[in-house]
């Protein structure tokens, strides 16, 4: 309790220029995307140069010269913000802070368990998940209960909604860095920006591994929400419909896992925590290789913890209701396209019954 809620102070504390906010930021604290554990209702904008279909990345990305990041706010001495380019090339997309509840789980699932499921999938052929594998990009944490790996690595990922990262260390990390300017040991650096800053108003590193360990200590401590009881019809027909096929309700989780509560364990994390090609209803356009292995088409399965808590879904807020969201799961060459079939297919109270279910997790 005590790491939770030293924790949980960190989480919320707005950062200061002279804290190291900046140069260039999109927030100035984690809680601005992640407001109470949930969703939201900060954003990110990532930016991609597309050809004239609206969604296939284009080969050439060099018009994005400091990367795929919006980072529209400037700390002094910076004065120029990275923003889309003027070229009708550029597509902008969307991703609302995802929740954080129960990401503890999600990072004790067992990679042989991942493995296995991925194994499944491809032998039974109702859906084609796949394991990100993509490469540590910190440096080594000082602490090595949860990890040791070292900077290049290769995990698997399961964080974001790609899947791009494999720890809450580097998830943590990269948030500071990335979203705030706030550099650390696992990030010691300034991301490029155009004003050529290797640095902001407080020199050198900005926290401590310690306090980056802190935050990242509190996510893994966040429980999953108990969910009331009375839905066992919808939960039949979440089965049977297939939708469990990629939003997994149980994955195992490691033994060594070094939080006992979360060791050895079912988790009901409703995520097979693999990318599928969804289409192009739902690509973002992103160039192949900014997150990891990761198409423009291809989306982590979205664990649904806490899903009761949201008030939009799917990875940009596009959709205001659950079945607005599993409709617009359907799509040329997209992995859903048969669960949502099936759907359709149910009886309008059948359908009910099965969103009753997933509004209730």
């Amino acid at each position: 309790m005590e790491d939770f809620s030293r924790g949980d102070t960190l989480f919320d504390l707005p950062e200061r220029p002279a804290d190291g906010l900046g140069p260039l930021y999109t927030s100035d604290n984690c809680g601005a995307c992640h407001r109470d554990a949930a969703r939201g209702p900060g954003l990110v904008k990532k930016m991609s140069m597309v050809e004239a279909d609206g969604f296939t990345p284009a080969l050439d990305q060099s018009a994005l010269a400091w990367g795929h990041t919006v980072h529209p706010l400037t700390i002094a001495p910076a004065t120029t913000p990275i923003e889309p380019p003027p070229d009708p090339r550029v597509r902008v997309s969307v991703r609302l802070g995802p929740p954080l509840l129960g990401r503890g789980y999600l990072e004790a699932i067992d990679d042989a368990e991942i493995e296995r499921n991925a194994a499944e999938e491809t032998t039974l052929g109702l859906v084609h998940g796949r394991i990100n594998r993509v490469h540590y990009a910190s440096e080594a944490n000082p602490d090595q209960r949860f990890f040791n790996y070292q900077k290049g690595d290769l995990a698997i990922g399961r964080f974001g909604i790609k899947a791009r990262i494999a720890t809450l260390d580097d998830f943590t990390a990269d948030a500071l860095a990335f979203d705030m300017g706030i550099t650390s040991p696992l990030r010691p650096d300034e991301f490029p920006n155009p004003d050529g800053l290797l640095d902001d108003q407080k020199p050198g590193v900005d926290i401590t591994a310690d306090s980056l360990n802190a935050r990242a200590m509190y996510v893994r401590l966040l429980e999953i929400p108990e969910r009331s009881a009375g839905h066992e019809a919808g939960a039949e027909l979440f089965t049977r419909v297939q939708c469990s096929a990629c939003h997994v309700p149980v994955l195992h989780t490691r033994k060594d896992y070094p939080i006992a509560a979360l060791a050895d364990i079912d988790a009901r994390i409703y995520s097979d925590l693999l990318l599928h090609d969804m289409g192009p209803t739902l690509s973002d356009g992103m160039a192949n290789g900014v997150d990891g292995t990761a198409t423009a088409t291809e989306l982590r399965s979205a664990p649904l913890i806490g899903l009761r808590f949201c008030r939009s879904f799917l990875h940009d807020g596009r959709a205001a209701s659950i079945r607005d969201a599993i409709q617009l799961h359907e799509g040329p060459g997209s992995d859903a396209n048969s669960s949502l079939a099936r759907f359709t297919a149910l009886s309008g109270d059948e359908q009910q019954a099965l969103l009753d279910f997933v509004g209730s997790l």
